[in-house]
């Protein structure tokens, strides 16, 4: 017995002292990618910008960063997807050398849901975000001296960004969409189908089966809605993988650990709040041709073609019926809902050759807004 006890303690504290060298091994590992890549994303131009910071914004701290490499750059202003996914966290931009790229984790992402205590304002709503970046837009003008910033947006972000250059145009000298949403209703009804017929072009029998099981949108749980989201991104041709969302946040500079739980936990919250568990959140109520097609800002958008999120047709059909100082669509031929990173190159021309120039003719100012 005794000599069953010796063994039994000594496996134990084996398996103990193998984990404790595993995670000091990882934290150490950690350490390392953390530090390589904040010497990667340094800027040390003379004339650059590096900045991270809590603002107060709708009575609630918001985190933004500041990043380029000439401040006297145009200002490209991010307005993210999700909702709950704060990009914040994936840096250097490939778009610093050109732009003073900003990014905002919005209420209910990232450090501002941290800053929150890891909860979501039941009566937060769109127009609630929308307002919020619009202060922000504001703020940037007075802090960057500019008279007025560009916004990129993306999926989830195309309602906001719509929504703020509707409230405050005189703050905007362009929007950028890409995987531009129009009508939740009408685009996940699209979106099912696509992905249905591409699986069984593929003669792909668990995603059929799997879809024909959940059936067409209308859906009647969130589960169902992740399930139509799961083929889409396993179809997308150049996505973004699972991979590299956890290579990015875990070996981030300005992410602790803890703020790797709170991202995910605030992009879960965030789906539940504004999607539903029942699918009846107020995201499926959007539709932004209801705003009215007159805009007071040029407009820009960067579409895949193969978009099984953010339907092409739908895209491509709204900005046709917009009316704006200037527009331009883009068509990313055969790319899917992150068309702006497999397609970079074209999606940096547009950016370089047609939206740097009208935030080049924005003036400095000091006037306060």
């Amino acid at each position: 017995m005794r000599r069953l006890i010796k063994i039994t303690f000594w496996g134990v504290g084996g398996l103990f002292a193998l984990l404790v060298l595993i995670v000091v091994g990882f934290l150490a590992y950690r350490g390392y990618r953390q530090h390589l890549n904040a010497e990667r994303a340094a800027i040390h131009t003379p004339n650059g910008i590096q900045e991270a910071m809590f603002v107060e914004i709708g009575g609630m701290k918001q985190w933004i960063t500041i990043r380029g490499q000439n401040r006297n750059n145009p200002v490209l202003f991010m307005i993210d997807g999700g909702p709950g996914a704060a990009n914040s966290v994936f840096v250097p931009s490939p778009w610093e050398n050109a732009f003073t790229v900003v990014e905002w984790d919005q209420p209910g992402a990232g450090k501002t849901f941290s800053a929150a205590g890891g909860k979501i304002d039941p009566k937060l709503g769109i127009d609630e975000i929308a307002k919020d970046g619009v202060d922000i837009a504001a703020y940037l003008c007075r802090h960057l001296h500019k008279d007025k910033v560009g916004v990129l947006a993306d999926s989830w972000g195309t309602i906001i960004g719509i929504h703020m250059i509707k409230l405050r145009p005189v703050l905007f000298y362009a929007y950028v969409g890409t995987g531009q949403i129009v009508n939740m209703r009408q685009g996940e009804a699209l979106d099912y189908q696509q992905v249905l017929d591409k699986a069984r072009v593929k003669h792909d029998k668990t995603a059929v089966d799997e879809l024909t099981k959940i059936g067409p949108f209308p859906y009647r749980s969130l589960t169902d809605f992740t399930i139509q989201r799961k083929w889409a991104a396993a179809y997308e041709s150049r996505g973004v993988s699972t991979g590299d969302i956890m290579s990015g946040l875990l070996f981030s500079p300005d992410y602790s650990l803890g703020d790797v739980g709170n991202w995910f936990a605030g992009f879960s919250a965030s789906q539940v709040h504004f999607l539903g568990n029942d699918m009846r959140g107020p995201e499926m109520a959007v539709d932004l041709p209801a705003l009215g097609a007159d805009f007071q800002v040029s407009i820009f958008m960067f579409q895949g073609t193969a978009d099984d999120y953010t339907p092409f047709s739908l895209a491509k059909s709204y900005f046709e019926s917009i009316r704006a100082p200037q527009k331009l669509f883009v068509a990313a031929p055969g790319a899917g809902h992150y068309a702006a990173f497999s397609d970079a190159a074209a999606f940096r021309k547009l950016l370089v050759d047609n939206v740097r120039p009208l935030g080049i003719q924005v003036k400095p100012t000091l006037q306060k807004r």
